[in-house]
């Protein structure tokens, strides 16, 4: 059984300290500033008809590394669940639990599978479901995928099992324990789902089990 740890008090981080509950400290969104708008709008985004810039916000986190240290988060993620990301990450942020790099997918060149090899927590990227001509729900800002390299995305193509990312694969087995899985114990999915999430581990006919999304 895994166990969180609350920590209480501050943090150091830089020369700054943070107060762990204060959302005014660190725990906060803002409009998506000029200079990532433009780089969105250097992608296949600047042609879509489905989502509005002004519908996106920028959050900015604090979480704890596979290293034990603490680092800085950002997440552009959809205005309407921005504060129940900023809820859930100070809680999982409160309670130790690890995750190894939360950074916008522009330092992986909007690249998915290329974040996900890095493990990678990241949320908005305008691209469509793999495996189909569908938008994924990341497009609208309404999905985040968690610790990507230990919660594979599983489905089947023509009767193959497709594993992304690839390099996952040993991490497909949902009845073996390792650190970093996701199931109905963890923590992470009893918060998403406490905030209206559902969780891609749970569908019937493919199983992603870094992603949740919400309806809004």
């Amino acid at each position: 059984m895994i166990k969180y740890f609350c920590i209480i008090g501050s943090v150091v981080l830089g020369s700054f300290t943070y107060m762990l509950n204060d959302k005014t400290g660190y725990f906060y969104y803002e409009p998506i500033p000029d200079q990532i708008k433009e780089e969105l709008f250097q992608t296949s985004f600047k042609n879509a008809t489905e989502i509005s810039i002004d519908d996106l916000v920028l959050v900015h986190i604090l979480h704890i590394g596979f290293d034990n240290q603490v680092h800085k988060g950002r997440l552009i993620v959809n205005k309407k669940i921005a504060n129940d990301i900023i809820e859930i990450f100070e809680k999982l942020y409160l309670y130790n639990y690890k995750l190894e790099k939360v950074e916008l997918v522009s330092e992986y060149d909007y690249d998915d599978n290329l974040s996900m090899i890095n493990n990678n927590t990241s949320a908005f990227n305008y691209r469509y479901i793999e495996g189909t001509k569908r938008l994924s729900n990341h497009s609208y800002g309404l999905a985040i995928d968690i610790n990507p390299l230990y919660n594979p995305f599983v489905y089947n193509v023509g009767g193959k099992q497709v594993i992304s990312p690839s390099i996952g694969s040993k991490y497909a087995d949902r009845t073996i324990h390792f650190e970093h899985k996701i199931d109905e114990n963890d923590l992470a999915y009893k918060e998403f789902i406490k905030h209206g999430f559902t969780w891609g581990g749970s569908w019937n006919n493919k199983k992603d089990y870094q992603h949740f999304e919400k309806e809004v």
